[in-house]
């Protein structure tokens, strides 16, 4: 399975950008369904990735991050836990 990590986070911070956010994500790593949502104070990002660190290295340069949730879904897929 390609991308098989559901990756999400918030981005905490001050004159958050979606737009860049958006494409610093789809530059740092490989991966699709991406969606970066919010407003400049607070930013949520789910996306489907196989290397979800880079993810979480890249917004980490853009906020606090927190509330990160990375599942498994290849191992969802086989009815074991992700």
């Amino acid at each position: 399975m390609k991308n098989r990590f559901d990756t999400q986070l918030l981005i905490e911070g001050h004159d958050l950008d979606e737009d860049v956010i958006h494409e610093g994500i789809l530059n740092c790593a490989e991966g699709d369904c991406l969606l970066v949502v919010g407003d400049e104070d607070l930013i949520k990002v789910h996306y489907h990735t196989d290397t979800p660190w880079k993810v979480l290295e890249y917004a980490a340069t853009q906020g606090d991050i927190h509330t990160i949730i990375i599942e498994n879904m290849e191992r969802q897929a086989n009815g074991l836990h992700g």
